[in-house]
């Protein structure tokens, strides 16, 4: 992919800022590398200068059309990247002192500060924090001494924020509670979705003939990574009631992970290959129209959702959400339709929500209602001036 944005005329240049994130999204999916991404090509048009660092190929630097440099391969081992980070980001500082530095991930801002500051005593920084990595990784069972050890890695480099970007309320309370993090020091912008991308897709039934997915059955979509906070196997679960009120109703999964064996076992012991079918993962060219496929999403998760990206970007296809009530996801849907608010997590709430907004029970909005919410709420030019005005207070000392 090449650069299509302009990044240097739109640019406010008292305004320049280094982004310090993970991998770019062309060459690996992800939401917070996603993220990164339409910040790189949103923000030069709201006024912000911005440079990037990120692992992966020597192919960045030209798809980005040198705005986004790759510090490390993906296949260097920890302590090379670490190394790698630091000094990248010592040399693009150096080269742009006034730069008002950016931490999307802490791991890869760590090396630059360090326990006792660094070089990050001595300059505004603005943390995009988009989840707590230590407890994601608790949630997916992870060892409690890995979980420390990122718990102390989050620490240091938070402890020298000028100001925090959450993508919702849930996630400012984490920030909160769990890191000492002042309230006043915290903004909320929630994620952006590429609404015009997204709403330029043809009917229901040419998407679903372009994806070869059945024409004349009740669909309900979930497009999630296989991991346990996702809740998909309580999703599975949910399906055998889901068939018992509608059946003829199919639920598609679609992503991978680690978890794919364990669901394919649930289904095959639930006897629910016809019901449940696991698609795999989607490309990203292909998402508009899995959306517009479906005739209902739903988000299932049962742990650490700070926005749900999933369910925006189905809005602005024009396809209703549930999602239960767990971190931002509520954020989302509430102000266009509470009822799309789920009961629990449980699978008994999912099949209650689900079957009754297949069989008309519950009111959906509209397509046209999805869409309009999305395109007010989530389009990336909305979001790119909001997080300006963050960063200028950051440059300028002080939020805004």
């Amino acid at each position: 992919m090449t650069a299509e944005y302009d990044h240097s005329g739109g640019a406010d240049r008292s305004l320049r800022t280094l982004h310090v994130g993970t991998d770019w999204f062309p060459e690996r999916p992800g939401g917070l590398a996603r993220y990164f991404f339409e910040l790189w090509r949103h923000l030069p048009a709201a006024g912000v200068g911005f440079r990037g660092l990120v692992v992966g190929s020597s192919a960045v630097g030209t798809a980005s059309g040198g705005t986004v440099t790759s510090f490390s391969p993906v296949s260097a081992p920890l302590i090379a990247r670490l190394w790698r980070a630091r000094r990248a980001a010592a040399d693009a500082l150096r080269s742009d002192p006034q730069a008002l530095l950016v931490s999307h991930f802490a791991l890869y801002t760590f090396p630059f500060g360090g326990p006792r500051g660094g070089k990050l005593r001595r300059r505004p920084l603005v943390v995009h924090f988009q989840g707590p990595w230590a407890l994601e990784g608790t949630a997916e069972r992870g060892s409690r001494t890995r979980a420390l050890v990122k718990h102390a890695v989050e620490r240091a480099v938070y402890d020298h924020a000028t100001v925090f970007v959450v993508l919702s309320e849930a996630f400012g309370r984490i920030l909160v509670e769990r890191y000492d993090v002042p309230r006043d020091r915290i903004r909320v912008i929630p994620g952006g979705a590429d609404v015009d991308r997204f709403a330029d897709v043809p009917s229901r039934a040419d998407a679903r003939r372009a994806l070869g997915w059945p024409a004349d059955r009740p669909i309900v979509l979930t497009v999630r990574r296989l991991v346990r906070r996702m809740g998909l196997d309580t999703l599975v679960e949910a399906a055998a009631s889901i068939r018992r009120a509608i059946p003829d109703a199919l639920v598609m999964i679609c992503g991978a992970g680690r978890l794919r064996a364990d669901l394919e076992r649930s289904i095959e012991a639930q006897g629910l290959a016809d019901g449940v079918r696991l698609a795999g993962f989607i490309p990203d060219d292909k998402l508009p129209l899995a959306y517009r496929a479906a005739d209902l999403s739903v988000v299932p998760s049962v742990a650490l959702e700070g926005f749900g990206l999933v369910a925006a970007e189905s809005l602005a296809a024009g396809t209703a959400v549930m999602v239960t009530p767990v971190g931002g996801l509520p954020e989302v849907v509430a102000g266009l339709a509470p009822q799309c608010v789920l009961a629990g997590t449980s699978a008994n709430d999912l099949a209650e929500g689900i079957v009754g907004a297949l069989t008309g029970m519950i009111a959906l909005p509209t397509a046209d209602a999805c869409q309009r919410f999305a395109r007010e709420r989530y389009a990336w030019p909305t979001i790119a001036r909001q997080l300006r005005d963050v960063y200028a207070g950051a440059y300028a000392g002080a939020g805004p």
